[in-house]
């Protein structure tokens, strides 16, 4: 919801825009009367003169002769400029309004996704400090038996590997404003993936996982690192916005000079008009006050930066018979300045 005082201010640049729309119609307007009653005065002279010159005999010889119709070609330019910088100027103005309007719709997006980033990023903050914070005082407080201890000690490394992620992701971030720059060494990305792939087994059981390949893939010339990243932001984004039974898909495949990348959900799908918005720093689809996943808006966004920075591209399309597909194409070459 809007502020009072931008909703104010809002409604006084509308106000300005608009008086300043009808002061410029009256000046317009009164321009063109003038400009008529110029004309109307000027010809009557120069027919009195003519008719005292006796260069005419009626009115129809006033209308044929020269000077006449150099006169009405004379206001007619002046009519046309008075209506043609009407037009420019409405146009201008509503042009100016748009842009206005425009930069105002995304001032108030940027705040309300900045808001949005603040409130998640200290819910996923507090959260795993606070879940660490109560397993190390229980086993500080209780002594308690090896099952019990082995199950708190796991769900405290869980926790403090999800706040290291998040750290991770921020920095990242920020990296990838400055200037970031792939180190590319040589990398079997089959092999990356099917590693990843496992590792997200163990940490969500319940998640059935299907990996396909194809039998001969060409090594890649890429960012180890940040193409992990890529990874994993993308199968663990799919776990967290599908439904149970959660099923995930990941295919790789090379196409002539291109590896191709692709990770299926099963979730509920993004909308069109969403698709091009998700990629923005910050973005995440609905309100933060009623939003269940955690997330700060940043997963998608590193991914869109780091596949940009190896020349590559991403899309997003809808899965059959419901949710989403992420497909990535990666060049096995790559321009060298």
């Amino acid at each position: 919801m809007e502020k009072p005082g931008n909703v104010r201010l809002r409604l006084l640049s509308f106000a300005v825009i608009a008086y300043m729309m009808l002061a410029f119609a009256w000046w317009s307007i009164l321009l063109y009367t003038k400009n008529q009653d110029a004309f109307l005065a000027k010809r009557d002279k120069l027919r009195i003169l003519m008719v005292a010159e006796g260069s005419i005999k009626n009115d129809a010889d006033f209308f044929q002769s020269t000077q006449y119709l150099h006169l009405e070609k004379q206001y007619k330019r002046q009519e046309y400029m008075v209506l043609g910088e009407a037009v420019v100027f409405t146009i201008s103005l509503l042009i100016g309004l748009w842009l206005i309007n425009r930069g105002y719709k995304q001032e108030v997006g940027t705040a309300r996704q900045q808001r949005n980033f603040l409130l998640s990023i200290t819910h996923e903050l507090k959260s795993p400090l606070a879940s660490i914070r109560l397993v190390l005082e229980t086993i500080q407080r209780r002594s308690l038996p090896p099952e019990k201890l082995e199950k708190l000690t796991r769900g405290a490394l869980l926790e403090t590997e999800r706040l290291n992620s998040l750290v991770n992701d921020l920095l990242l971030s920020a990296k990838l404003e400055a200037a970031y720059q792939p180190y590319r060494e040589t990398l079997d990305l089959p092999q990356m993936l099917e590693d990843i792939v496992t590792r997200l087994e163990n940490k969500y059981p319940s998640v059935s996982f299907v990996f396909h390949k194809q039998s001969a893939i060409t090594t890649l010339e890429g960012d180890r690192s940040g193409l992990s990243s890529v990874m994993i932001n993308l199968l663990e984004n799919a776990v967290k916005y599908s439904k149970p039974p959660v099923e995930i898909e990941a295919n790789i495949r090379q196409e002539s000079e291109h590896i191709i990348l692709e990770i299926a959900d099963n979730g509920k799908g993004i909308d069109d008009k969403e698709k091009s918005k998700i990629f923005d720093k910050f973005y995440r689809i609905g309100n933060e006050d009623t939003r269940k996943t955690k997330g700060t808006g940043l997963g998608l966004y590193i991914v869109k930066q780091i596949i940009v920075a190896h020349e590559g591209t991403i899309e997003v399309l809808n899965n059959e018979p419901e949710g989403t597909i992420f497909r990535i194409k990666l060049p096995l070459k790559v321009d060298k300045e």
